[in-house]
């Protein structure tokens, strides 16, 4: 398995997002400029400039037209994916820590900063098609009280799950952003990422407490843990096999003192049901900050404090031992094995 090293960027990489078609990624990182890049190769289609501070978070829509971003510059941004032209520009107290579209592409959830003396908010927009229409007020608005660095919709934009600085998962109404629930006593410490399944019934949280959490959402309720020696800043679920990959380091501030291998900057890869770690990926020379599996699950993409973005394409051994696995699995659960 191969890497592709994505150099672009000057500075730590912040998010990185797949297209739904799994052809192309989308990155953001401390230097301003959001990049888009061809996932099959790693060849950079284009810079979307307009940003003038670092920029923590990127989505695409399900059309692959329209690209969100949000920065240290209060703003959040609009963008026209094909031709890089920024469509409309929505200004912040504070800084744009998350920015995601709802299922439909039809709404927008952005959290801001809980920073000098603003409070931290979860706002709603609705999106409009021409941007000409574009709303400048939110739908609905909530304070949060304090850092959220993980947001995203459930099923049918009928809920928010946050993730909060306290270690907390926030539960909001989609519509109304009523607080609906509160889950505590499982995270201890920050909430750095949240993704759900494709499907929408589980999702993983990463945390600064040294582990990643595997959620069925109908609780929530937390169903697997997978420990780690150091940080975890990101999780992410595979859309093919029973694979989670988890990824972090040690704080940025001590890399400049710490060897690559006592850091731990590497991917480690779980299964979703033994909680059986089945192996590493090592390339980063610094801490992970994000990671994803691409859509159609046959690889995935980090983005790291060294600045870089690497590509994997898993081979086809991969694929292999985790059919071959999972039909082993289906027969032992079946009963076909006998002592």
């Amino acid at each position: 398995m191969r890497p592709i090293m994505l150099q672009g960027h000057t500075r730590a990489l912040t998010h990185i997002c797949y297209s739904r078609e799994s052809d192309l990624i989308f990155s953001t990182a401390k230097d301003h400029n959001p990049m888009v890049w061809f996932a099959d190769n790693g060849e950079r289609l284009g810079t979307y400039q307009g940003h003038t501070g670092a920029v923590w978070y990127c989505a695409v829509d399900s059309n692959t037209e329209r690209l969100l971003t949000g920065s240290a510059d209060n703003t959040a941004k609009l963008w026209d994916v094909r031709s890089g032209a920024n469509l409309f520009s929505w200004t912040f107290q504070t800084i744009v820590r998350v920015a995601e579209w709802a299922e439909g592409n039809a709404m927008a959830l952005f959290v801001t900063d809980h920073l000098m003396g603003f409070q931290g908010t979860l706002q709603v927009f609705r999106i409009a098609e021409d941007p000409a229409r574009q709303e400048t007020e939110p739908k609905a608005r909530v304070d949060l009280g304090m850092h959220c660095r993980a947001a995203r919709w459930g099923p049918l934009n009928e809920r928010i799950y946050c993730g909060m600085d306290n270690g907390t998962i926030r539960i909001y109404d989609g519509e109304t952003l009523a607080l609906l629930q509160t889950v505590e006593g499982e995270h201890t410490k920050t909430i750095m990422d949240l993704q759900f399944s494709p499907d929408g019934m589980s999702f993983i949280t990463a945390s600064k407490d040294k582990c990643a959490k595997l959620w069925d959402a109908r609780g929530p309720t937390v169903v697997r843990t997978f420990p780690s020696e150091v940080p975890v800043n990101s999780a992410s679920m595979s859309t093919l096999y029973d694979h989670v990959v988890v990824a972090g380091g040690q704080d940025a501030q001590t890399v400049t003192t710490t060897a690559v291998q006592s850091g731990r900057f590497q991917a480690r890869f779980f299964h979703s049901t033994f909680e059986e770690e089945l192996g590493g990926v090592t390339g980063h020379f610094g801490p992970i900050n994000y990671i994803s599996f691409a859509p159609d699950g046959k690889g995935f993409a980090s983005g790291g404090e060294d600045g870089y973005v690497r590509i994997h394409h898993f081979d086809p051994s991969y694929h292999q031992q985790a059919t071959d696995f999972a039909a082993l699995e289906e027969r032992a659960m079946t009963g076909e094995f006998t002592s």
